[in-house]
């Protein structure tokens, strides 16, 4: 193996995988040192090596790879003999996303690769004016506020319409006015500046905010929690409860659960309810409150609604896991009829509204 990691790391220097011999020295992180031992491995001996990786690791050294940057030959050389002894190149090695998207294609389904440089890029698209039309509005324009108007003038008028005219109404009106005005008498740019604003847009913009635009961790724990049978749920946020008040309220907030089915508008109560199994049904209410019983059965015609009780009282105890899930599932079709629009599902009060 150390052989073959030495003989394919000094092909990748002669293949020009490896440049710019300039390159002051810097430290290098764990994630670093794979990331360069990987490119330098290249697809024929690193394919073996990604496919023994998780989906994790894989996402955490495809990350590493493309913001690596250039590696000294001195680091190169340094880095190498941790794994071989009296081994050396003649060269560096740049890291980009072009190189570990090329990379990862060699031995990933493509849909997959996709899913991982999506998440290194940033917003979706395959170029820069793609890109920021898959911007939230108020971002951007905070951004292009700072622009010369005539910058900006540019850059709407290579945006798709709808998200330039939402743009345009969110910047004060003097600036919206001077903006339309130059819009309306551009001439076409010259390539030449054309690729210095992309160019501008790519290193200030988009890099800027593939690395400071997060999910909010407390949605992402909300999600989590929903996820929890009702015992688990209530363990974590007990024990939450005690060492960080804020953060369980937070999370309390944000969780769309069983119970908050209540709020729901009559109509779409019973949308969910059309798309239940019936033998969900039935176990999800063996373990409802007398409120969220009655509210359901108001939602079903009379007919349904007794031969659900009759169900009910009919299939005897339950185990609470069972229950957990089907709720769980009643929760989850609920979700997915606000996500196809077909209904608005509300948490805690009207006014925060999850679609």
């Amino acid at each position: 193996m150390a052989g073959a990691v030495a003989t394919q790391a000094h092909n990748a220097a002669a293949q020009g995988l490896v440049v710019n011999s300039d390159v002051a020295h810097r430290e290098l992180t764990g994630a670093d040192k794979a990331a360069v031992l990987m490119l330098a491995l290249g697809p024929d001996h690193g394919r073996a090596i990604f496919e023994e990786l998780d989906e994790i690791e894989i996402r955490h050294l495809s990350r590493a790879m493309a913001n690596l940057g250039p590696i000294s030959q001195t680091m190169l050389d340094g880095l190498l003999t941790e794994f071989v002894t009296d081994i050396s190149s003649n060269g560096n090695i740049a890291g980009n996303s072009e190189t570990t998207e090329r990379l990862l294609l060699s031995f990933l389904p493509a849909d997959r690769v996709d899913m991982i440089m999506e998440e290194i890029r940033g917003p979706a698209g395959r170029n820069i004016w793609e890109k920021l039309s898959n911007v939230q509005e108020d971002v951007l324009a905070t951004y292009l506020r700072n622009e010369y108007p005539q910058t900006i003038a540019v850059v709407l008028s290579k945006l798709n319409t709808d998200h330039a005219s939402r743009l345009l109404a969110i910047f004060p009106e003097e600036l919206a006015l001077d903006v339309v005005q130059r819009m309306l008498s551009l001439d076409p740019v010259q390539k030449e500046v054309l690729e210095k604003i992309e160019a501008t847009l790519r290193t200030e913009f988009m890099s800027n905010l593939a690395h400071t635009q997060r999910r909010d961790s407390h949605e992402q724990m909300a999600d989590i929690f929903n996820s929890f049978d009702r015992q688990t749920e209530t363990r974590f946020l007990s024990a939450l409860e005690e060492t960080n008040r804020d953060a369980a309220d937070r999370i309390k907030e944000l969780m769309f659960t069983f119970d908050d089915l209540l709020n729901l508008e009559p109509s779409a109560i019973q949308a969910v309810l059309a798309a239940m199994d019936k033998n969900d049904l039935v176990l999800a209410l063996k373990g409802a409150s007398d409120d969220a019983k009655n509210m359901f059965f108001s939602n079903m015609s009379a007919r349904a609604a007794k031969m659900a009780r009759d169900d009910m009282e009919n299939t005897g105890p339950v185990r609470l896991s069972d229950v957990d899930e089907a709720q769980g599932r009643m929760v989850n079709i609920a979700k997915d009829l606000a996500a196809r629009g077909e209904i608005i599902i509300a948490k805690g009060d009207s006014e925060q509204m999850i679609v």
